[in-house]
């Protein structure tokens, strides 16, 4: 069985977990499943939970080539902070089209602007950091979330985190997950598992050839 690594195992004791909630239903069933997971992480692990429902977080708009120094907004401001300061980030969205939902996919728009965030240097300090996902789906055949897992995957790959995969469950109606028992089955050590460095195909190709 899968367990979380001892003290002499871990070279990073200090971890602190983001949970972004990034669905349209407060408390739907992608974040019940986010909280069934996490409720079974460490004590000494920090948690954080920010629903993008409570930010007012505008589309981004990539300012990069205009000449003019960005100007974070309040909500932009606190989601940069949050990100930054976590060890391990939990993009928790339901499957909306095969991919992110649309709070989530502006959430991660902003990560292209803080690439190039005047003394942001966030590509540095983001790399060797661990990503995760969480989603629910209405589909029982979990090869449809594919699209997003790659999404995901080469987020991490691009910014040299590891990657932990998303834990995967099945519901429509409120609530329906709690009774997706293989789902509740895997969140109890899914963020237990191994979160290898993500690597782009070629990169492997090229390692293997």
């Amino acid at each position: 069985m899968t367990s979380f690594p001892t003290q002499a195992q871990d070279q990073n004791q200090d971890r602190s977990f983001l949970f972004v909630l990034g669905s349209s239903r407060r408390d739907g069933n992608t974040a019940q499943l986010a909280r069934a997971a996490a409720e079974h992480l460490p004590a000494a692990y920090g948690r954080r939970w920010i629903d993008l429902n409570d930010l007012d977080l505008p589309d981004f708009q990539d300012g990069r080539h205009e000449g003019e120094l960005w100007q974070p907004g309040e909500a932009e401001a606190t989601l940069h902070e949050a990100t930054v300061a976590a060890t391990d980030i939990v993009i928790a969205t339901p499957l909306y089209w095969y991919s992110f939902s649309a709070q989530t996919k502006r959430y991660l728009d902003y990560w292209s602007g803080w690439l190039t965030l005047p003394g942001s240097d966030f590509a540095a300090r983001m790399a060797g950091r661990r990503l995760w996902g969480v989603t629910v789906m209405a589909d029982r055949d979990e090869v449809v979330a594919g699209g997003l897992d790659t999404s995901l995957h080469h987020t991490a790959a691009y910014l040299k985190m590891g990657y932990g995969g998303i834990l995967l469950g099945n519901g429509s109606r409120p609530g329906q997950v709690a009774v997706d028992e293989r789902a509740q089955r895997r969140a109890k050590t899914f963020f237990a598992g191994p979160t290898p460095l993500a690597r782009f195909p070629h990169e492997e190709a090229a390692e293997a050839a």
